[in-house]
């Protein structure tokens, strides 16, 4: 079928399971393909092919409110509500969103990217539907990893209280990014192998009904009988307890089971969970045979052969820097505990879980749980750290304010993908954590200049004992210095002049360090001498080295790969109004009050205003102002 001509899912409503069946293998060949240019969440989207053919094809899109949680596998969504034309240009500048978007699709009616929201928003549309005397369908659907997090089972406990009526597809892979990990998880690994529950829960039923009823007696010996049977059949009664039907398991490749299990799912009052198995990866080999979560999401590869395309010869990535920094120190260091919400392959654990088994802790998508496990740990004089994304960190914000800073507690907070992460987008961009940490007392926050000084600052934030203390590294890899052999800490709160100058000074950190010096570069040719300082401690500042600048009259740029309010650059500002400095020359530059959408992090950065040029621009003025004046 010519997947480019579909303009919206009504076409579904026609076809036979054997030309679904024939679509499917289309879609999943459009994917393999498109997907091998442009990288992307491949092993997601192919493992809901059929489920997301089914669940348009029985209800009534946009009418009908389909809503994915986490959204990374809503790339089928997009081919049969009209987007396959966009596909070459998925995740990138000005083109199609890798998640759910609303300006894309009026079918598109949550947005997301995290995890674990759709049982919330889907509870929010089903209220609004019944004071509005509506008429239509709420399907969420959600993974079995997502299912982990506090905030589903919080919507579950609601959902099933109220008895609204809603049909939740768990899509059970076993896997979110890496595999699953908890009780829950081993709950849904029971109804796996349980076979058709509802099957026997009917049988069951039919068979009780032809014992003779003498007597209350006998009855309610057979109703104790039904109730122990429905126990042995599927451990826990997890999800009937809660209050919904429960359906399944149902699988999910499989268009007569799915067909099936939806309409009875549409004739049962209240809320059901209809229980759907599918492959993450289905119809591609390598994606199909991953158990570590490596074809979750990808960049480009090798269509042929799954190898993926990568130079031949890069500096060691952020991630795994860390992590084996860490690991080093661990070995000397018993007290050192890694914990990290359902991201050890992204945050490149493996190697530390390897050698540390126990004392390396995946949590599950717990990020709460996780910061708040940290600062437990912390109580009984251990070294925990959190390796956790910058975007996922906002999730345990009130953990870290309340059970981390509030105590003073040492627990070393890795922050990953701080700063503009690109094709992911703005669920993801790691711009507002040093606005929501920098105003915390006792918290401390660093970030390196390049991958020598991040191993430096491991050290330094292992070593520190008086409080919580972050490291904000980037995605992807270093630049490429040398690597110091001999491991020393930082002092706390202390800059570095990386290049003098008088006419004028760059305060910046991190990866804004390499456009800074290079701007430097560019207005000493034009007669401005630009000092450039790693601004390495974004809290404490370098109180010293501020006094010195001010006291000299030099005119100050800050630069921040992070939203302005509340930022580094606000920090100058305040420090500048506190000790007097009332005509200091201060500018910044940083990331403006809106929301940074997908592309390459050098197009984002040119569009909001953050290139070498836009900065030999702003502290060639600064200078110019300072050379009139003298």
């Amino acid at each position: 079928m010519d997947l480019l001509s579909i303009k919206d899912p009504s076409f579904l409503k026609g076809l036979s399971n054997k030309e679904l069946e024939s679509l499917s293998q289309d879609i999943r060949t459009f994917l393999i393909e498109k997907l091998s240019g442009t990288g992307g969440h491949i092993g997601p989207n192919l493992g809901v092919v059929e489920l997301t053919v089914a669940l348009h094809k029985c209800f009534d899109s946009p009418k009908d409110k389909i809503i994915w949680d986490v959204g990374h596998q809503s790339y089928v969504h997009k081919i049969l509500t009209g987007r396959a034309c966009q596909f070459d240009t998925l995740r990138q500048y000005k083109g199609l969103c890798g998640f759910p978007k609303m300006i894309e699709s009026e079918h598109d009616v949550w947005e997301t990217g995290h995890s674990s929201t759709s049982l919330s928003a889907a509870m929010g549309m089903a209220i609004a539907r019944d004071l509005k005397k509506e008429n239509n369908y709420v399907i969420p659907v959600i993974g079995d990893g997502a299912l982990t997090g506090g905030m589903a089972l919080e919507a579950l406990n609601h959902i099933g209280h109220e008895k609204k009526d809603m049909i939740v597809i768990l899509n059970d892979n076993e896997m979110s990014i890496a595999p699953n990990v908890g009780a829950l998880h081993n709950v849904l690994g029971r109804l796996r192998t349980a076979g058709k529950y509802n099957w026997v829960k009917d049988e069951l039923e039919y068979l009780l009904k032809k014992v003779p009823a003498v007597g209350g007696k006998l009855a309610s010996t057979a109703e104790r009988l039904k109730d122990s049977l429905k126990y042995l059949f599927v451990s826990g009664m997890f999800f009937e307890e809660l209050g919904f039907t429960y359906l399944g398991p149902v699988d999910g490749h499989n268009y007569e089971a799915l067909f099936e299990n939806l309409a009875y799912a549409k004739k049962t009052e209240g809320p059901v969970l209809l229980h759907v198995i599918t492959k993450k990866g289905k119809g591609y080999h390598p994606a199909e045979s991953d158990r570590v979560g490596t074809w979750h999401g990808t960049g480009p590869y090798k269509m042929e052969t799954g190898d993926f395309l990568k130079p031949a010869s890069t500096p060691p990535a952020w991630s795994k820097l860390v992590s084996e920094t860490v690991r080093k120190l661990a070995r000397e260091d018993e007290r050192i505990v890694a914990i990290t919400p359902a991201m050890p392959v992204g945050s490149k654990l493996e190697g530390f879980a390897s050698e540390f088994p126990d004392r390396m802790y995946d949590v599950g998508i717990a990020e709460q749980h996780a910061a708040t496990v940290a600062a437990g740990l912390a109580t009984q004089n251990m070294k925990p750290f959190l390796a956790i994304y910058s975007t996922f960190l906002q999730r345990a914000y009130d953990q870290v304010v309340h059970d981390i800073a509030r105590q003073n507690l040492n627990v070393f907070i890795g922050i990953d993908r701080a700063g503009l992460v690109g094709a992911d987008g703005e669920t993801h961009q790691g711009v507002f954590d040093i606005a929501f940490l920098r105003h915390l007392p006792n918290m401390v926050l660093m970030m390196p200049k390049d991958e020598n000084e991040g191993q430096h600052m491991v050290k330094t934030a292992i070593e520190y004992n008086d409080g919580p203390i972050a490291m904000r590294f980037p995605r992807g890899n270093g630049i490429g210095v040398p690597m110091d052999t001999e491991l020393k800490p930082i002092p706390i709160g202390t800059w570095e002049v990386l290049l003098d100058g008088n006419d004028g000074a760059i305060l910046t950190f991190g990866t804004t360090i390499p456009m800074a010096l290079k701007a430097a570069q560019i207005l000493e040719k034009q007669g401005h001498s630009i000092k450039v300082i790693n601004a390495r401690f974004i809290k404490p500042l370098d109180e010293k080295m501020l006094h010195e600048l001010f006291a000299a009259n030099m005119p100050i740029l800050t630069i921040e790969e992070a939203v302005l309010q509340g930022g580094f650059g606000s920090a100058i500002l305040e420090y500048a109004h506190e000790h007097g400095f009332h005509h200091a020359e201060i500018d910044r530059m940083g990331i403006p009050d809106k929301f940074i959408e997908h592309g390459s992090v050098n197009e984002l950065l040119e569009e909001i205003g953050m290139t070498s040029e836009d900065v030999v621009e702003r502290m060639g003025k600064l200078a110019r102002k300072k050379q009139k004046r003298a």
